[in-house]
């Protein structure tokens, strides 16, 4: 009797003979989590998730559902960098999401299915385009989840905003009336360990004595001579973002989260919030860590010679045990317009930590610099009308006025470099 042809679990795949037919094993296919909604069991309306307990709680008719989610943090699984881990990779968000396109900045924003609002929140365009989020990307593994209320967040800008006398007057009671809105960045973190070897000519100091002419001369100089030595570092958990629409400076101020936090990702925690799909791939971020990883390595390296001085230096790098997790982070993000220009306010969900672009009233500053300066400029008027009258100049008020004139040219200068840092952070 013959075999059944072909064989279970085998299927057809390209041939490059023609006429000739070939088969391959079946790839195993790996459990999608199925797609969920978040309707409330009692009257069937959307419940959103609560960052005061971690619940969900239906805006409705207030039913209540208790939190569930189990706290993993440093222990999270991590994954290799092989083909097999990527194919078996989970996609998608595991629930009905719909997309926000903007037309403005290119963001694409996943947003409950029931959201009515038109607008960005990198930009605060409402040149938006609404279609179905997408199902194909790589599904985050791991999330931190939301700490803060929005009402924490007025605060905390409130506070941020007020510290300063250069910020516009209006913008502090602007800041309180802006929405933040929530939303989960797209994170990568990335483990290696690192080992280096270096070789470089470093330069020793030593002295020669000469007795020439009755008299001893002592000179030095320098003597290089080649130095070589290994470092190994292990790097656990350097954390890349994977977006380009938040300022990547804003960012960097507010990526002091604690991965003690981390969760498994459950689709349930979107409920309520946006969240953004990543657009630096894995590959991109990789790269970037390795540069990172690479420069903290190097630096070590350039330590490690007998002396500071050091010349040719070159060093051979191997990455080894090297793991990645896709992740979410919680932040509340609000974008708002000042004289035709977006700035942007970031705060971390889970610490509080603050950052953001704040215009300078210049006015108002060039109005200080103007005060600053003025004891210079009427010390040199005085000085002006003495000679004029009395045709001679006391002694003391050249100096005084240049002194007065050095005064006020350091304090117009860090006023105009703080400035300046506000309106380009």
């Amino acid at each position: 009797m013959f075999e059944k042809f072909p064989p279970a679990n085998f299927i057809p795949t390209e041939s490059t003979v023609e006429g000739i037919d070939i088969f391959m094993p079946r790839p195993e296919q790996t459990a999608q989590q199925p797609v969920v909604e978040f309707g409330c069991p009692q009257c069937g309306g959307q419940t959103a998730y609560s960052a005061a307990d971690g619940g969900l709680t239906c805006t409705n008719c207030g039913y209540y559902e208790p939190p569930q989610q189990v706290v993993v943090g440093k222990g999270a699984t991590e994954f290799e960098f092989t083909v097999t881990t990527m194919e078996r990779a989970a996609r998608g968000w595991g629930t009905e999401r719909k997309q926000l396109q903007c037309q403005s900045c290119g963001a694409y924003t996943a947003v409950p299915p029931d959201t009515i609002t038109h607008s960005c929140p990198f930009c605060q365009s409402n040149r938006v385009i609404q279609h179905q989020a997408l199902q194909d990307v790589l599904r985050p593994r791991f999330v931190i989840l939301f700490k803060l209320e929005e009402q924490d967040c007025r605060t905390i800008a409130q506070t941020w905003m007020g510290n300063s006398w250069m910020v516009p007057k209006g913008l502090r009671q602007a800041i309180v009336t802006r929405p933040f809105s929530g939303v989960y960045l797209p994170f990568w973190t990335f483990d290696s360990t690192l080992n280096a070897r270096w070789r470089a000519e470093v330069g020793h100091q030593e002295t020669e004595q000469t007795y020439s002419n009755g008299e001893w001369t002592t000179t030095t100089k320098t003597v290089w001579k080649w130095e070589s030595g290994q470092e190994r570092q292990t790097v656990d958990d350097m954390l890349i973002w994977g977006t380009t629409h938040v300022s990547s400076l804003l960012l960097g101020q507010v990526i002091d989260f604690q991965l003690s936090d981390l969760a498994p990702y459950e689709a349930q925690y979107l409920a309520g919030f946006q969240a953004q799909n990543y657009d630096i791939s894995l590959e991109q971020s990789w790269e970037t860590a390795r540069q990172k990883m690479r420069e903290q390595i190097k630096k070590a390296c350039r330590q490690a010679p007998s002396t500071s001085r050091v010349r040719n230096f070159s060093m051979e790098l191997d990455f080894d045990d090297e793991t990645w997790r896709y992740i979410l982070l919680p932040v509340y993000l609000s974008s708002y317009r000042y004289r035709d220009k977006v700035y942007q306010v970031l705060i971390n969900a889970q610490t509080g930590t603050i950052s953001g672009q704040r215009p300078a009233d210049w006015p108002k500053i060039w109005l200080v610099i103007a005060l600053a300066m003025s004891p210079a400029i009427i010390a040199a008027l005085i000085g002006l009308i003495q000679r004029f009258f009395y045709g001679y100049l006391r002694s003391g008020w050249l100096p005084c006025s240049f002194g007065l004139f050095l005064v006020g040219l350091i304090v117009a200068i860090i006023l105009i470099v703080i400035a300046t840092g506000l309106d380009d952070a």
